[in-house]
């Protein structure tokens, strides 16, 4: 009996809909959604497709996600509990990482109208 290697997963920025995607064979399987405040990305929401869970694709997601920010000269702000998370246990993106302080969540809530 075969088994067939996994597909392996690919992350794309979807800048008309405020996030990045990670795909596997083609299809979405989850996403990592943010608004930009200056020189900062503010991830507010990170998902993946129940059909993908405990693949550990949402860490794959966020990595590149973080990646691309600091390619960009940006910085992050993880209001996302999954993103706060990730750096936390990610040494290597501390320098990127800028502290979720009550004004920035006001701010994200008046441009998400919540």
């Amino acid at each position: 009996m075969t088994t067939q290697p996994a597909a392996t997963p690919t992350v794309r920025l979807v800048d008309a809909r405020h996030r990045y995607e990670i795909l596997v064979d083609g299809e979405s399987a989850g996403f990592t959604a943010f608004r930009d405040r200056d020189d900062r990305r503010v991830f507010f929401h990170t998902e993946i497709d129940d059909a993908h869970a405990g693949q550990g694709l949402a860490s794959v997601l966020v990595r590149e996600a973080l990646d691309d920010v600091r390619d960009r000269g940006m910085r992050a702000v993880p209001i996302c509990p999954y993103v706060a998370k990730f750096l936390t246990k990610h040494e290597e993106y501390a320098d990127l990482a800028d502290p979720v302080t009550p004004e920035a969540v006001a701010w994200l809530d008046g441009v998400l109208k919540r």
